[in-house]
């Protein structure tokens, strides 16, 4: 397997809904497909440049997939107060 161009595959394949982005190429044509609002906001030109990098230049198909993950979720914000560490706090003697 060549280490540049569209056919190569990504480590772990993308589900998007019922498809499976397999190759650079199958993300290329997935993103060439997208509405032109979303095809212009930016998560998805970020990951647009990932993946032509990738396949172009010959870099790690990790930096491809984790750019078009991104993009994918890009509506989903991380809240890291949304819970309570597992193992909760510390009961200190005072207050007892």
């Amino acid at each position: 397997m060549t280490d540049r161009g569209w056919g190569r595959p990504f480590d772990d394949p993308i589900e998007v809904g019922r498809r499976k982005l397999v190759t650079l190429r199958d993300a290329g044509k997935y993103f060439a497909a997208l509405p032109k609002a979303v095809h212009d906001a930016p998560a998805w030109q970020a990951a647009m440049e990932a993946l032509i990098l990738v396949a172009e230049q010959g870099g790690p198909t990790m930096l491809a997939r984790i750019g078009i993950m991104r993009a994918l979720n890009r509506h989903y914000a991380f809240n890291p107060k949304r819970k309570e560490p597992h193992w909760g706090r510390r009961k200190l003697k005072r207050d007892q």
